[in-house]
């Protein structure tokens, strides 16, 4: 398995080395291995957490607690991906679907409930535009 130092995971996510340490620190991050010295070895699957990380936080608008639980979320569906695919029974893997609906559910409505608040700003934004405008052409006529 391919693993990196925390300068090269740095790079490639575009977060500071104290910032990756900070979200291990508080279990946003699962911890990676360490070498006999010390050294923190990255995987390619800590890179992928950090980008489902940054996009929670820059797209999303997501707090470090939201994106706690987003990231949970996340780890749980992709457990029980894992358990999907080991699965044989028709009734278990029916099962697993389901769980998986449930954690995906949550997920889209954390999304929806961001998305709904960016709405509802932007049309107070759009209304105060709306005001200026207004003032502008009595101002001009």
């Amino acid at each position: 398995m391919e693993t990196f130092k925390i300068d090269d995971v740095a790079k490639e996510s575009g977060l500071t080395k104290r910032t990756i340490r900070y979200y291990e620190e508080i279990g946003v991050l699962f911890p990676p291995e360490r070498s006999e010295g010390g050294m923190r070895l990255y995987t390619r699957k800590h890179i992928e957490r950090l980008s489902q990380i940054v996009n929670a936080r820059d797209v999303l608008g997501f707090s470090l607690m939201e994106i706690q639980d987003f990231v949970a979320i996340r780890e749980k569906i992709d457990e029980q991906k894992q358990v999907y695919w080991k699965t044989e029974a028709a009734e278990e893997k029916l099962s697993q679907l389901q769980e998986m609906k449930i954690m995906v559910d949550k997920q889209l409505k954390m999304v929806d409930q961001k998305l709904s608040k960016m709405a509802e700003f932007r049309n107070e934004i759009e209304h105060i535009q709306k005001r200026i405008n207004d003032g502008i052409t009595t101002m001009s006529t």
